[in-house]
């Protein structure tokens, strides 16, 4: 398990659908979606307040299953951008002059979700 330690400010969560939160296609292959283990948990860990933006290859055409399925595990969003190209996602964002890294970036296992902790650290 690895933790994720944030400041007490707010945070915006980009993340990836296919081999990330559900497994790799599944939608494709099994004509559904299936959460990976432990994605229910830390997304219940993600402060309320918080921004979570999915960003996905998927085709519009599959936005009204993806949306479907995502409701109904109870899974929070505020957008989801389809069409993305395949290739590498960069993010970039500046430092806080304090020194407040405000870029993390976490690269895992296709279809293997690492069982992050999120913890808030009031004193950042």
């Amino acid at each position: 398990m690895q933790d994720i330690i944030l400041s007490s400010l707010g945070h915006t969560w980009i993340l990836d659908l296919d081999g990330t939160i559900v497994k790799h296609n599944g939608y494709k292959i099994d004509g559904t979606d299936t959460l990976l283990p432990g994605v229910k948990e830390f997304f219940s860990e993600i402060p309320k307040d918080d921004m979570i933006i999915f960003i996905t290859s998927r085709k519009e055409e599959y936005k009204a299953i993806t949306e479907k399925f995502l409701k109904e595990q109870n899974i929070r969003y505020d957008y989801i951008i389809y069409n993305a190209p395949y290739g590498e996602r960069i993010l970039i964002n500046d430092n806080k002059p304090s020194g407040l890294k405000t870029g993390i970036i976490i690269c895992m296992k296709r279809d293997c979700w690492d069982n992050f902790k999120v913890i808030i650290d009031l004193n950042r």
